[in-house]
């Protein structure tokens, strides 16, 4: 039960539907746009909250979003969907969880490892809700029976890819990394996995290759910060870097233009980035991180509305297609025959034969 907070809304909702009985209101769909055909007893209801940013940072939401609107597109009028978008420092992301629990949406996902302890919290109140929280982790995800999933990602996987893809097209044996927020342990496994990628590609080659890091800061503003993220690419230019990788959300826009102004390559992170960059930047994107976030939501959503969803930790990785690397008509060529030496490494990691790091060396 939701406690408090159930009981009064619970409450609430007989008496509306006492109400509605009375008035042959049987039919009403909830007034949501996002409904189409049967009536809201029909469908099941989810409700997603993004991380800060929100739609539109061509990155970590945005997949998200993507895997919501693959999610409604095959579920039709069994789901009914609400998204919601926190305030700029995000300290209303459990108000904003708990009002959709309030609001009896049974699947509730938030978007982002600084979800992790407002929606444990939220899980504990609202027991009779499903929650599943994107990158974040909770002792809650552990318990049998928990209402709490935890969708995790092998990131340092397709970190090592683009770090074996940086290293075969460096010229300047020197190559970047710009990570968001430090310290919080997630963004360090993208490092890891970049520096391991490129360390593989130079033992082999019998070369050396210096990889800078930087990152734009300590708090969840480092993830929303173009102006300093171009800082730190243009600096790591200057430095000798002709390939960059970022990992830091809306910042990444920042090191992506700063790559495209001195013509050096750029790698994005979480979608395709090269999908969404202008035609000028679109040329000096050599390839993306795939963080199949969209893999992720689309299958939790599927399970709910097919009354499949546990609770519990569920990791996706290469082998699980929760990640990847970008190839389209436009990186094609930046690529040449990189691709048959990344498929060789990915059947690698998927077979065991390399162990990705997730902490830096």
């Amino acid at each position: 039960m939701r406690g408090v907070r159930g009981v009064r809304v619970g409450a609430l909702l007989v008496g509306l539907a006492l109400t509605a009985a009375a008035c042959g209101g049987g039919d009403d769909n909830g007034g949501s746009s996002d409904t189409s055909g049967g009536g809201a007893s029909e469908a099941k209801k989810v409700g997603v909250v993004y991380d800060i940013g929100g739609r539109g940072d061509q990155s970590f939401n945005d997949s998200a979003a993507a895997g919501l609107e693959a999610a409604k597109k095959e579920l039709g009028d069994k789901v009914q969907v609400k998204e919601l978008e926190p305030n700029a420092d995000g300290s209303n992301r459990k108000e904003l969880m708990d009002s959709l629990a309030d609001d009896g949406y049974g699947l509730i996902i938030g978007v982002g490892f600084l979800f992790s302890e407002d929606i444990a919290k939220s899980a504990k109140e609202s027991t009779d809700t499903t929650f599943a929280v994107v990158d974040g982790f909770d002792d809650l995800c552990t318990k049998p029976g928990s209402n709490l999933i935890c969708l995790g990602f092998k990131e340092q996987e397709g970190s090592f890819l683009v770090g074996a893809a940086a290293a075969l097209k460096t010229k300047s044996n020197t190559v970047g990394f710009v990570g968001g927020q430090q310290g919080q342990g997630l963004i360090e496994k993208f490092q890891a996995g970049y520096e391991a990628g490129v360390k593989y590609i130079a033992d082999q080659d019998g070369k050396s290759i210096k990889v800078l890091v930087d990152y734009a800061g300590n708090t969840p503003e480092a993830f929303r910060n173009p102006a300093k993220g171009k800082e730190l690419a243009l600096k790591q230019i200057g430095q000798g870097a002709d390939v960059i990788y970022h990992a830091s959300g809306g910042t990444g826009a920042g090191v992506i233009s700063a790559a495209a102004s001195k013509q050096v390559y750029a790698i994005g992170v979480d979608s395709d980035q090269s999908l969404t960059a202008s035609e000028t930047e679109r040329k000096w994107i050599l390839t993306s991180m795939l963080k199949r976030v969209d893999n992720a939501v689309q299958q939790t959503i599927g399970e709910y509305v097919n009354g499949t969803e546990k609770g519990g930790i569920k990791t996706f990785g290469l082998k699980e297609g929760g990640i990847d690397y970008a190839q389209n008509q436009y990186n094609k060529e930046l690529l040449g025959d990189i691709p048959t030496t990344l498929d060789e490494l990915k059947q690698k990691i998927i077979d065991g034969e390399i162990k990705v790091p997730t902490k830096p060396a």
